[in-house]
């Protein structure tokens, strides 16, 4: 596997001999100062051009990063398919694992469109700048990552989206329909715990960190208990641990935002809650071919 040594050294080889590149930066987990370092981070690379088309036409052009292993090219996906909508002309990837073990996101991008685009990633480094077509920027910092804090509106709506969609469990798993119930909870429901979590977070921290794409360093911002009941709501194929992991998951919630509505001076609805976690309880027991709810 090629060392960061070895892929820099590439990567402003390759912006020195081409004339179509004027400039060279990085962005992702690299140049954050709070990621720890391991075999699997990517390079996110991106070359500002002076037009983008050449580059995509030429299709052995990204041969010279290395032997690919298998690839993406997510800007030929169909646009329905797309995260992002697609500007060729201004902005264009290929996402390439390569045989050694280096995995290489990499861009090019119009100068007008780095112009106005690049202060928008606090993550960025600018590793070269032939021309000095790029503004100045600050110092890579994970700041544009930070957890947000949340208003008495969000709070609100966070509490209430998670206890009202637990009605959609408990209806999931009182008929057995654990696929319904999977996606349920970790489309709705979960991103709502999620969220509080990341706030306890945020609470902790003076809302000065980031926990991480998917809520990954979340860990470090919640006690071993806590972190154990939070891996405890994830369940399998299994209606029983189901019911038991949702009820865990009401027992973290409330915990959660209790403590958040405290730090924050907000108000937690607790007769809201009550009525939601008393109705989950009763689906619970009810018998498989109850008639009626009550």
């Amino acid at each position: 596997m090629r060392s960061e040594k070895e892929m820099f050294e590439l990567f402003l080889n390759i912006a020195d001999s081409d004339d179509r590149i004027a400039a060279l930066y990085m962005n992702g987990s690299r140049t954050n100062p709070n990621v720890p370092k391991d075999i699997f981070q990517d390079y996110d690379i991106v070359y500002v051009v002076g037009e983008t088309q050449s580059f995509i036409r030429d299709k052995n052009w990204i041969e010279q990063f290395g032997e690919i292993l298998y690839m993406q090219y997510p800007d030929e996906f169909p646009a329905e398919n797309s995260a992002y909508e697609h500007d060729k002309d201004n902005f264009y990837g290929w996402l390439m694992q390569f045989k050694d073990g280096s995995r290489i996101d990499l861009h090019v991008e119009s100068v007008a469109h780095a112009m106005e685009h690049i202060l928008d990633d606090s993550l960025c480094k600018v590793l070269l700048d032939k021309y000095n077509v790029l503004p100045e920027i600050p110092e890579s910092s994970d700041r544009d990552y930070w957890v947000k804090k949340p208003d008495k509106e969000q709070f609100d709506f966070c509490c209430n989206e998670f206890w009202w969609c637990t009605n959609n469990l408990a209806k999931g798993l009182w008929r057995g329909e654990i696929l319904y119930v999977h996606d349920m909870a970790d489309a709705v429901v979960r991103k709502q715990l999620d969220k509080m979590l990341c706030w306890k977070a945020g609470v902790c921290s003076d809302f000065c960190v980031s926990v991480g794409k998917s809520s990954k360093y979340l860990y470090k911002w919640l006690d071993v208990n806590e972190y154990r009941q939070y891996l405890d709501t994830f369940f399998a194929a299994d209606i029983s641990g189901a019911w038991s992991a949702v009820l865990k998951m009401c027992d973290l919630f409330e915990k959660t935002a209790l403590f958040v509505a405290e730090e924050l001076g907000y108000t937690y609805n607790r007769d809201e809650a009550a009525a939601a976690r008393g109705f989950l309880e009763h689906v619970k027991r009810m018998p498989e071919n109850a008639e009626e709810i009550f």
